[in-house]
């Protein structure tokens, strides 16, 4: 596994994204794990999750795209730390966009928020956790709606690894649904061979115990 990965989550559970516990997805799957974005609150850690999300970019796609998407309203922060952080690492300047949930009718009118997408752009779109695929469903037409343009991906933090709306993950059924390529910054089988039965600052965050309702937990929502 790339040290970034390691890095990454280790970086997740020091801002207390990644938890372990009981707890109950949207879904309503009960779930010994979750992952919560919205505990990402300061410019510190934006910077650096937006240096993950680059890395994660940079090693899927390449940086021959010209926007990144990121579908409203987690996704705003995202494009922006992203695409800074792409600067910063790759020096490639990447333009960002997001959408708006009400179309603005005055000043700066319209749908989107930051840049303008043009006829011919490749684009990427980044996500927080996509378990069900829902806002790609919604972003799409959006994107597509303003020109002939080419959606290559989707980018997300990490891969749950859990079944969508069949058998297989969410993230896979996207893949063959739209005909996007998806990747993840980790994924939780990378989550566990790092932290099963090791000490990240004096504790064991993944043991026997906790390792064994991760494994019921895939046994019965694990993708196929």
């Amino acid at each position: 596994m790339e040290n970034y990965k390691k890095e990454f989550i280790e970086f997740m559970i020091d801002c207390n994204v990644l938890k372990f516990g009981d707890f109950v997805t949207k879904s309503g799957r009960k779930t010994p794990f979750f992952v919560n974005t919205g505990f990402y609150r300061t410019g510190a850690q934006l910077r650096q999750l937006g240096k993950y999300y680059a890395k994660a970019i940079e090693s899927a796609f390449g940086l021959d795209f010209d926007v990144l998407f990121g579908p409203a309203y987690k996704g705003i922060p995202l494009t922006v730390a992203a695409t800074m952080a792409i600067s910063e690492e790759y020096g490639k300047d990447i333009r960002y966009c997001s959408n708006r949930k009400e179309v603005k009718d005055h000043g700066d009118k319209g749908i989107l928020l930051g840049s303008p997408i043009e006829d011919g752009d490749k684009i990427v779109i980044i996500e927080d956790v996509t378990t069900a695929g829902t806002s790609i469903q919604e972003t799409l037409p959006i994107i597509k709606a303003q020109g002939d343009v080419n959606p290559m991906g989707l980018v997300v933090s990490v891969d749950r690894m859990e079944r969508g709306q069949g058998t297989k993950s969410a993230l896979k059924e996207i893949e063959e649904k739209y005909g996007l390529k998806t990747t993840a910054i980790v994924t939780m089988a990378e989550v566990v061979e790092h932290l099963y039965n090791k000490e990240y600052k004096g504790k064991v965050i993944i043991d026997d115990t906790l390792k064994a309702a991760i494994d019921a937990y895939y046994q019965q929502y694990g993708a196929q």
